[in-house]
């Protein structure tokens, strides 16, 4: 498997232990997050924004479905997938699915997320 493989594979399971310390060991210093209805352009900022919505989402399950890698060489690597939630908001069951851009970044010889665009 490449590495920029596991590298989403890592920030996919980073995610879910839902300690955000762990997603930033995945994540360049510059990275930059699109959502719906935010962007996030510091490393705080995207930290506000996943514990907000761990905090929504309780147990959220998020998962990337159907990658497909679009375009890579030695130092970036963009995948796109469908990515899928699942979670008890307000203590119901809710699930939701969206499309998703990762864009890795070879930094210091380990593949980095430097972009992500979620779009419901």
């Amino acid at each position: 498997m490449s590495d920029y493989k596991q590298a989403l594979i890592d920030y996919i399971n980073a995610t879910n232990t839902h300690d955000f310390s762990e997603v930033e060991k995945c994540l360049a210093q510059n990275a930059v997050y699109w959502f719906s209805d935010n962007s996030c352009t510091t490393i705080d900022a995207i930290k506000e924004y996943f514990e907000q919505a761990w905090t929504t989402v309780q147990e959220e399950v998020y998962q990337a479905d159907h990658v497909q890698w679009i375009a890579t060489s030695s130092e970036v690597a963009t995948c796109i997938y469908e990515y899928k939630w699942s979670g008890l908001v307000n203590g119901i069951h809710q699930s939701g699915k969206g499309r998703a851009t990762n864009i890795f970044k070879q930094v210091d010889q380990k593949w980095l997320l430097i972009h992500e665009h979620l779009s419901a």
